[in-house]
């Protein structure tokens, strides 16, 4: 498990590898009612001005409601975690790392 942290500068296709990649699940952006493109900087699709050096941490031991309300509340993005296979929504009160299995 390796936690890892959100910035702005960040492109979307990257933070869906990376939380692949250190959780095992799927994590979905969205950019208004649709998927955000993974060629977009989260910063490009925030609906809150990102501050320089303003980060969200992305920990295995955070609950999946917690990190979907923190990248919300900072960015304005909406994300939603799901299994591996992406067939389902993960339940809100499992950790990342849990979400994962």
């Amino acid at each position: 498990m390796a936690d890892f942290k959100i910035s702005g500068k960040m492109k979307v296709g990257t933070l869906k590898a990376r939380f692949k990649e250190s959780f095992g699940s799927t994590l979905r952006v969205y950019h208004g009612v649709g998927f955000a493109k993974d060629d977009a900087t989260v910063a490009s699709i925030a609906k809150k001005s990102v501050k320089v050096g303003s980060e969200v941490p992305a920990h295995g031991k955070t609950k999946v409601g917690n990190f979907e309300k923190s990248v919300l509340e900072e960015y304005g993005i909406k994300v939603q975690v799901a299994n591996p296979d992406d067939s389902a929504l993960s339940d809100n009160d499992l950790t990342l790392t849990q979400s994962g299995k």
